[in-house]
């Protein structure tokens, strides 16, 4: 079976509907539920044409302090040339509707649905829906830090579909999760992945990671436990947890569980405050 991919359509609604949602906004975690990615709360960037996008995570004090992360939504004809205007910014592209067109390094690539892009800092890319349906798309933005004798990444463009899972031990296929990247690689100081279950999977304990991490629920549903609460999420909600804060999920059929997943790796842990600039 085709993977699925959830992607909001705006809208608002009417002045019947209950002000009740699963919304949550607390020191150690945040859920976002898709019932809050409404029209009133777009926003718009320089430079694109025909373009929105839903803003669910920025560095801010008490939230999201390593990365940002977009939904954005393109109208056919719509894009960019002028993508990025942040040179230290490296990005991570994941298209879950519609036809994208990435130009970068030179070469066009046409993204479908499943379809993933790295694209490392100082590259200049371009993005345009040439197609007649909207194109939908997160996009994953984050400072990059350079290590002395440690090389930048490359670009790199697939599909999710081009990748193997990678089974968690002991869960007999029930938990698994598909890399783009090999964790081994030090070039890289963030991790995209996708995290799936099948109905009934676990994680089995309660998670305590040093990595910030950033969760867009792609399909299915599933209880997850954040800090001392059990919340219920499921297709097109935003979960971000802070660094450490605990967690586990419990996948509740009748289908799959996936989630897109950030999270900051593979680099020391400050130990001063940093410039603007990233010196310290």
């Amino acid at each position: 079976m085709s993977a699925q991919y959830f992607a909001p359509k705006g809208g608002h609604p009417d002045q019947r509907t209950l002000l009740t949602d699963r919304a949550i906004f607390t020191p150690a975690y945040a859920v976002i539920p898709k019932g809050t990615m409404r029209d009133i709360v777009t926003s718009f960037l320089p430079f694109w044409t025909g373009t929105r996008l839903w803003v669910l995570a920025r560095p801010m004090t008490g939230f999201a302090e390593t990365f940002s992360h977009y939904i954005m939504e393109i109208s056919p004809g719509g894009g960019s040339d002028r993508t990025e205007t942040d040179p230290q910014a490296q990005a991570v592209l994941f298209v879950v509707e519609g036809q994208a067109t990435l130009t970068v390094a030179g070469q066009t690539h046409v993204l479908e649905p499943g379809g993933y892009a790295y694209l490392p800092p100082s590259c200049n890319w371009t993005m345009h829906n040439k197609g007649s349906d909207p194109l939908v798309f997160h996009w994953i933005r984050k400072a990059y830090e350079a290590v002395p004798g440690v090389e930048q990444p490359d670009v790199i463009i697939t599909n999710e579909q081009e990748i193997a899972p990678t089974v968690m031990p002991d869960t007999d296929g029930a938990w698994a999760t598909t890399r783009f990247v090999d964790p081994g690689d030090m070039r890289h100081d963030m991790h995209v992945t996708i995290v799936s279950f099948k109905p009934g999977g676990v994680i089995p304990f309660l998670e305590t990671h040093v990595m910030e991490h950033g969760l867009y629920v792609l399909e299915g549903k599933a209880a997850y436990r954040l800090n001392n609460d059990w919340v219920e999420v499921e297709a097109g909600d935003y979960m971000w947890l802070r660094a450490f804060c605990p967690q586990a999920c419990y996948a509740g059929g009748p289908g799959d569980f996936r989630y897109l997943l950030y999270k900051d790796v593979n680099r020391h842990m400050g130990l001063r405050p940093l410039h603007r600039d990233g010196v310290a």
